[in-house]
């Protein structure tokens, strides 16, 4: 069962260079089919490798959400994607809550 403003995808297997491009491609169209999202959920449980190719790719994905206003979710992380995301220090880039439209920030003076 879907939740209501919410798309998930299952990504299994290695995201390298010869798949990160399955993986943008699948995300923009269910993106483009599936109406307004709130929360783009990304499922990893069945991840076996990942290199430097795949982490673009979710940069790439974090990008479009964030543009849509949508939040990114990294679910059911394994170890390998867990060690490139701290090495990498994106995690928190990854899955920060998108900035709001419109609302200029800082101080006046």
């Amino acid at each position: 069962m879907r939740a209501p403003h919410t798309l998930t995808v299952r990504v299994a297997g290695e995201l390298d260079y010869d798949t990160s491009g399955d993986l943008t491609e699948a995300v923009a169209e269910q993106l483009a089919e599936a109406g307004p999202v709130r929360d783009v959920r990304l499922d990893f449980r069945d991840l076996t490798w990942l290199d430097s190719t795949g982490l673009s790719a979710l940069l790439m994905v974090h990008r479009r959400t964030s543009a849509l206003g949508a939040r990114l979710h990294l679910d059911n992380r394994p170890d390998v994607l867990e060690r490139m995301l701290r090495m990498t220090n994106v995690l928190e880039h990854l899955t920060a809550a998108p900035e709001s439209r419109g609302v200029v920030g800082g101080a006046t003076g």
